[in-house]
């Protein structure tokens, strides 16, 4: 499964290394985090981390593949 993360903002490069496995770019006020996730605790562990970080999500949807 492959999943785009939107996050409010742009991410600093210290930010965007906390997701390794991901790729990240910045358009229009926002940071897409994308790529593969592995199942569905993967995906809540990513959704965990944002929040320990205190990004705000703004939304989240799988990718076709």
């Amino acid at each position: 499964m492959r999943y785009e993360i939107r996050i409010d903002g742009h991410l600093s490069e210290t930010l965007a290394k906390a997701f390794p496995e991901l790729g990240h770019v910045a358009m229009s006020g926002q940071t897409v985090l994308y790529g593969p996730v592995v199942d569905e605790a993967h995906l809540y562990g990513l959704l965990a981390r944002c929040q320990s970080l205190g990004l705000r999500v703004v939304e989240m949807r799988q990718l076709p593949e």
